[in-house]
């Protein structure tokens, strides 16, 4: 009504906008969207006029481009974030800007349900079946005598925490339901390169230490200089490793995973296949290595967007050219 009745007083646009506290350019587009067709802005008609455009159902972009949809449903199927996705499509498409879509878009296509934009589905792969933080408990159950005589991380040598030189790992174990079953991680610090150990029995200590022998035997020397596992059991037969591997052992202070924060980060991406509360004995070999190489080909953010794989064989490229007479 203000609007209409400035006019008739024959207000400036100005004017106008400063008794509702709008910019004369919102006055201008107002008047230019909701004018009568005989020129006459008439403010009952301009409200209908845009109540109508409000309710007006817009199509999103993945509606209009279903192929957009079905490529970010199939990374997300890797596991793939909505913030990695976003960029990635960034770093493809260049300045094609039809190609592109944030983060946010990908969420509400997510959660706002009857859109028909991506699957239902991919909403529960966001999550790691956590519903809140768990709690740790405050007593240590773990047997501290087991590591009377071992490393602790307080021993490193100050080139494991700037991760400038590579062949420093760190470890833990994924259980599954009950704590009945586990498949042990190893993470390179520099190069985030994973590697996954099966333990198809028990995960007792023997099982643990053999396993990573076997997985860690065939790396270069300089790909293997120290190991940070967390203070459990499983890895009471860590002087075994230490000698078979040549390599020292480290273990982290009691409830500190932080002291182990890449290791975390990507168990929390492994529980995209890895659920909690499921068996983990029903994995195989092959079928841990296909996870394995998955995420070691998934783009880093820490990596300026590079794969644990492409830091890794730069590593690998690079030692070769420092050896070669």
């Amino acid at each position: 009504m203000v609007i209409q009745a400035g006019l008739a007083w024959r207000r400036s646009l100005a004017e106008i906008g400063a008794l509702i506290g709008r910019d004369k350019s919102v006055i201008s587009r107002e008047l230019a969207r909701n004018r009568g067709a005989d020129g006459v802005y008439r403010a009952r008609f301009a409200d209908r006029a845009a109540t109508a455009n409000r309710a007006r159902p817009k199509q999103s972009k993945l509606q209009a481009n279903p192929r957009l949809a079905r490529r970010i449903e199939a990374w997300m199927d890797e596991g793939w974030s909505p913030g990695l996705i976003a960029h990635m499509l960034v770093a493809d498409a260049g300045e094609d800007k039809t190609e592109h879509v944030s983060h946010e878009t990908i969420y509400r296509a997510l959660y706002v349900q009857g859109r028909g934009e991506l699957r239902k589905d991919l909403a529960k792969q966001l999550s790691t079946g956590r519903t809140r933080r768990k709690a740790r408990g405050s007593a240590d159950r773990r047997g501290p005598a087991i590591y009377a005589d071992a490393f602790t991380i307080s021993d490193r040598p100050p080139e494991v925490a700037d991760r400038a030189v590579p062949g420093h790992w760190e470890g833990d174990l994924i259980m599954g339901a009950g704590n009945q079953s586990a498949i042990g991680t190893l993470v390179e610090r520099s190069t985030r390169f994973v590697i996954l150990l099966h333990l198809p029995g028990r995960h007792t200590a023997d099982e643990v230490a053999t396993a990573m022998i076997d997985r860690m035997r065939t790396l270069l020397e300089h790909l293997r200089r120290s190991i940070t596992w967390d203070r459990g059991s499983e890895l009471a037969e860590y002087e075994r490793v230490q000698l078979q591997l040549d390599a020292p052992v480290y273990f982290a202070d009691p409830h500190s995973p932080w002291q182990r924060g890449s290791n975390e980060n990507t168990n929390r991406l492994l529980r995209f296949w890895f659920t909690k509360g499921s068996d983990l004995r029903t994995w195989t070999g092959p079928e841990l290595r296909r996870v394995q190489d998955t995420l070691n080909r998934r783009p880093r953010p820490t990596l300026g967007y590079r794969t644990p794989a492409q830091a890794l064989a730069t590593l690998l490229s690079t030692a070769e050219v420092a050896t070669t007479p």
